[in-house]
């Protein structure tokens, strides 16, 4: 039998999120936005494109660049839905950005950025890998995830 999750008439629905990451994203949205609204997480559900993926239903959300990003590190296939007034006014795919400035922290304990005042940045270095502008280690994106 085929489950049903109601529809939201205002927020953001993402969708195509790596199945068995929608917790992950889940938690960075609920570190950044006040989640007071229905919100709904179906994970492993059928996928023509991925086989298997995880959906996050969020009322009264709208998603801001940083977050977006944010969610790129966890699910860089990822597709955002602005819903309004109970219809799709926007729909992007998240990209992985080449840079990401103030976004995440340094995993480099050692890193200037986590004793000083100093804005992180990552700049892409090749596939799916990002240097530091400051200590100049790289990561992968779960590890800035």
């Amino acid at each position: 039998m085929p489950l049903k999750v109601e529809k939201i008439a205002e927020g953001t629905v993402i969708d195509h999120i790596k199945a068995g990451t929608g917790t992950r994203v889940l938690a960075l949205l609920s570190n950044t936005y006040p989640l007071s609204k229905m919100v709904a997480l179906i994970i492993n559900a059928e996928s023509k494109k991925l086989g298997r993926k995880d959906i996050l239903k969020i009322e009264g959300v709208f998603l801001d660049e940083k977050t977006t990003n944010r969610v790129s590190l966890i699910s860089p296939h990822a597709t955002i839905n602005i819903i309004k007034e109970g219809k799709v006014v926007e729909k992007r795919a998240v990209e992985t950005p080449k840079s990401l400035s103030g976004v995440v922290k340094c995993p480099n304990p050692k890193c200037i950025t986590n004793t000083e005042r100093a804005e992180t940045t990552f700049m892409s270095a090749g596939k799916e890998r990002f240097r530091c502008r400051h200590c100049e280690r790289l990561f992968s994106p779960e590890e800035l995830a």
